[in-house]
């Protein structure tokens, strides 16, 4: 019940929060949802992305055995979601919506404060669960932005939009800064911090504005299954890679609960990007995140379990 309280307190009320101040002002104002939208690709991700990197403290050996873990889970997790897709027979724009819906998952702003409750902030699993956030920020950034415009544009196009976006070269800068010490001028740094800082707070309102701006026609039976999977199969799917590869005590902990965490807001972003079925997403990831409330608490009581 203490973790309950907890996410429901520090998570899902001042996400919902947020969401419904992005729905009140679309209904009054009738915002731009592209400009919001190229603000957090082009701006606000990227400063978030680069100030966690450069004030992390990762080893590479740590490194190593997350990104094993990494590639494996998502693979296993691409391959069932492939399946349901192709027993439901979705048409294009369907097939990458349900994709992303259960890939992309919010390891940031959701993922690291629960790491931080669950673990009483503790540095090791914060650094497992930055470099969780770290490969979870390339993949929309990469595939996602393929998978939304392969059917769209040519393979030439597609590879112009990924390689435009900051995040593919605030990584490698992040990483080799922090490893080389580079000390970076407060007067640079201060607006960094202030731009990172309003990075939640732009993409929960651009979900809101999203939402505000939707017909509202439910896709209950598209939504329940995105949910069943990123909500219950992933985290089932986080237990079983860990077993297999032998991963025990904390640091299989923090892998298991970063599988956990409802769909990323990022899903939402590439949909209304490139117009890639906005209303489905923007469902999926509301949905989940209310109903991560009773997912997580489960995930956390089992995580006594592993060895």
């Amino acid at each position: 019940m203490e973790y309950f309280l907890y996410i429901l307190l520090n998570n899902i009320i001042p996400l919902s929060v947020l969401i419904a101040l992005g729905v009140l002002l679309q209904v009054i104002f009738k915002l731009d949802i592209k400009t919001l939208s190229k603000l957090n690709f082009y701006l606000f991700s990227p400063a978030v992305i680069f100030k966690m990197l450069y004030e992390s403290e990762i080893s590479l050996n740590v490194l190593m055995q997350v990104l094993l873990f990494f590639v494996i889970f998502i693979v296993l997790l691409f391959a069932m979601v492939e399946v349901i897709i192709r027993i439901r027979g979705y048409r294009r724009d369907m097939k990458s919506a349900m994709r992303n819906s259960v890939i992309f998952y919010n390891s940031a702003n959701y993922a690291i404060p629960l790491n931080q409750l669950v673990f009483v902030g503790d540095t090791f699993t914060l650094s497992i669960q930055i470099i969780i956030m770290m490969l979870q920020s390339l993949l929309p950034n990469t595939y996602g932005i393929y998978s939304v415009n392969a059917h769209k544009a040519s393979t030439r196009d597609t590879l112009k939009r990924i390689f435009s976006l900051p995040v593919i070269y605030v990584i490698p800068i992040g990483f080799l800064m922090r490893g080389f010490e580079v000390p970076i001028p407060d007067p640079v740094y201060q607006p960094i911090n202030h731009i990172a800082n309003a990075f939640i707070a732009t993409a929960l309102l651009t979900l809101g504005v999203q939402l505000g701006s939707m017909k509202w026609k439910l896709n209950l039976s598209d939504v329940a299954i995105s949910n069943t999977l990123r909500l219950l199969i992933a985290p089932a799917l986080g237990f079983a890679v860990v077993w297999m590869l032998g991963i025990e005590g904390i640091m299989a902990q923090a892998l298991v609960l970063s599988c956990a965490v409802p769909t990323s807001l990022s899903s939402v972003l590439l949909a209304v990007e490139f117009d890639n079925e906005p209303e489905f997403s923007s469902q999926a990831v509301f949905s989940s995140t209310v109903f991560s409330i009773f997912t997580v608490t489960l995930v956390i009581y089992l995580l006594q379990y592993i060895p």
